[in-house]
């Protein structure tokens, strides 16, 4: 931590899981016997697996509370900076997720709060409740993203960020250690996926995938080389270097693998867009950006033509089916439709009531149902 902080790294995150809590401990005894200036810091912490009782588990407004009480004792901390829920919660309303953080925020215990492993689709619900009832939303969710995981971060982030301004804190960098090349000719016993409880990685890595995804690396390390770099800084700046990414989170377990990684700085001026066009053209995998040709829906409204056997014209069916098939897609409609609380889609745990509906409008089962 010293050699972060001392190289400018300033956001140090954990969780109320890890190492059963002992990390907050740590992360807090180290704070305070360095003396680092609390202004000067960025700390983070997730909330969900607090636990073995029911009650210390989740995203409910008592485990939210004493979760993060929890977690600012064991950092002898009067505040973190961000608090995330650290996956999604069935079992829980938006609503009272939202109430809880809004009022953790309202107390002093936190600055913000963001998202960790939620889709843009739950995230969108929580800016929308947070809206309504006039509470705090979201500001970031953390995402994987690295070289082999580009879906979310590229495609479906970017929307939420133009549209409602969350940000991504993204993690796993290397892949877990995969983009490093240490595995490129086995499993090294001291490695990670050595260890039992990693077994579902060993078993990536040696799968048909696991071995294209070596081969590529292989070509990687060309561009590195042209580059004056290793592979993991090159990783590492690739992952900066994408303009909605506020900050990419660093796993390492010596100082010389963290010496290692934080030189990727140095490497980020270098990222042309011919270099990030060679990475795209060796990886292949570069996401699709799905363009939506549906209607604006402040467009007037246009009758469509019935269905057989209904003889009268269906104004929200349309607006529906934009819900229904944008989903991760096209947030250009599927924000408007939320702000102006239109109907239910995929994701949606409850109904929002139809606005858009008004009066004399043909009553056809497709309203009836909306």
């Amino acid at each position: 931590m010293t050699i972060a902080y001392e190289s400018g790294v300033n956001l140090f995150d954990t969780a109320e899981v890890y190492a059963g809590g002992r990390a907050e401990i740590i992360l807090g005894n180290i704070i305070k016997k360095k003396c680092w200036r609390r202004s000067s810091l960025v700390i983070t912490t997730k909330l969900y697996w607090g636990g073995k009782a029911e009650t210390e588990r989740g995203l409910s407004r008592k485990h939210i509370i004493e979760g993060l009480k929890g977690s600012l004792q064991r950092m002898q901390l009067e505040y973190v900076d961000v608090v995330f829920a650290n996956r999604p919660d069935s079992n829980t309303p938006m609503e009272e997720i939202v109430r809880a953080m809004t009022y953790v925020i309202n107390q002093g215990m936190a600055m913000y709060w963001g998202t960790s492993r939620w889709t843009a689709m739950e995230i969108m619900e929580a800016y929308s409740v947070a809206r309504q009832f006039n509470l705090i939303p979201p500001v970031c969710e953390q995402a994987e993203y690295h070289l082999f995981q580009r879906e979310k971060v590229e495609v479906q982030l970017p929307e939420l960020y133009h549209k409602i301004g969350v940000g991504a804190m993204t993690w796993s960098p290397l892949a877990c250690g995969i983009i490093t090349g240490k595995y490129e000719n086995g499993i090294p016993e001291s490695s990670r996926a050595s260890m039992k409880s990693y077994q579902w990685l060993k078993e990536k890595i040696v799968s048909e995938d696991g071995r294209k995804q070596q081969a590529k690396l292989k070509e990687l390390n060309h561009i590195a080389e042209k580059l004056g770099c290793t592979l993991p800084q090159l990783a590492v700046a690739w992952c900066l270097r994408n303009e909605g990414v506020s900050s990419v989170l660093l796993g390492t377990s010596n100082p010389e693998q963290l010496t290692e990684n934080l030189g990727a700085i140095q490497v980020l001026p270098k990222m042309t867009s011919h270099i990030v066009s060679d990475i795209d053209h060796i990886l292949g995998n570069r996401p699709y950006k799905f363009r939506s040709t549906a209607p604006s829906l402040d467009a007037p409204k246009q009758p469509q033509t019935p269905p057989a056997g209904n003889g009268q014209p269906c104004y929200v069916q349309a607006l529906h089916s934009v819900t229904m098939f944008s989903r991760d897609f096209c947030f250009d409609e599927l924000y408007r439709v939320h702000l102006r609380g239109a109907c239910s889609c995929p994701g949606m745990k409850r109904p929002v009531k139809h606005s858009l509906y008004q009066q004399g409008d043909p009553l056809t089962p497709e309203n009836q149902a909306l």
